[in-house]
């Protein structure tokens, strides 16, 4: 809920300010986030938290910055659920390679959260049909978000937030190395600044949740429930902007809420 509640505000932004001064001002604001929830959740410095952590950081902006360019060149309603489920399925694929087995209430709820990021991820295509070169990109965005959850949950346990210290410093610095290649303005709209900054600090929360869950539960659940936001950006906009679902969306969202239950029961 928290992921998705983010990305509903840095929708809100991008609509006043260039993507990349969103993306890196978000991540800065994420950033001193982190380090306030130092002190009250402590943990032991670790090295391998550390380079685990930066390596989940790097697969997670690679993941932002594919992701944002293939839905410049494709049709969002074939990118954002392609991107979804890819960054679904490699986690539960992992987890179960690795030795996790849910109980079968679980996988068949695993199933159902697939169909519900699929649905939940239609949009309007008016008759538009992406390219191979943006379904690739969307695939490959989809790996580098299901890469962070997976990099990010090999970091060894006790070691706190430092994982996502590791992964925001190197996020950060890719993003800041892109705007200055492309020489992107990171001024924020007016107004916006505010907006930039409330995402960001509650995209680092729900990566301290997502962490804090991992710790407690198997992989291959944690990362379906996570992958559930957009059903939860959908509401917002629903009811705070009066944005009209579609008929399959609000089934996705429906979805959504019985895979929750079933992977919860189980």
């Amino acid at each position: 809920m928290v992921y998705g509640t983010a990305d509903f505000l840095g929708g809100l932004a991008t609509r006043r300010s260039r993507v990349l001064a969103v993306v890196v001002l978000s991540q800065i604001a994420g950033f001193a986030l982190i380090l306030l929830l130092m002190p009250l959740l402590p943990g032991l410095f670790s090295s391998s938290a550390l380079l685990w952590g930066m390596a989940a950081g790097v697969a997670g902006a690679a993941g932002l910055t594919l992701f944002y360019r293939a839905l410049a060149t494709g049709v969002m309603s074939v990118v954002a659920p392609t991107t979804a489920v890819t960054s679904t399925v490699l986690p539960v694929v992992f987890g179960l390679a690795t030795g996790e087995r849910p109980e079968i209430l679980a996988v068949v709820g695993i199933v159902l959260a697939v169909v519900a990021v699929i649905m939940v991820g239609r949009s309007p295509s008016q008759g538009q049909r992406s390219s191979a070169a943006s379904v690739l990109a969307a695939l490959a965005a989809g790996a580098g978000f299901g890469g962070f959850f997976i990099l990010l949950a090999q970091a060894p346990e006790g070691t706190g937030l430092w994982p996502l210290v590791g992964a925001r410093i190197t996020s950060i610095t890719a993003v800041v190395l892109l705007a200055l290649v492309t020489r992107g303005s990171l001024r924020p709209g007016k107004g916006a600044l505010g907006i930039i900054a409330a995402a960001g600090a509650l995209d680092m929360a729900a990566n301290v949740l997502y962490l804090l869950a991992e710790q407690q539960g198997m992989l291959s659940l944690v990362a379906v429930l996570v992958s559930l936001y957009p059903a939860s950006t959908l509401v917002l906009a629903r009811f705070v902007l009066g944005e009209r679902l579609q008929g399959v969306q609000v089934a996705g969202v429906a979805c959504a809420l019985g895979a929750v239950a079933l992977i919860a029961v189980a």
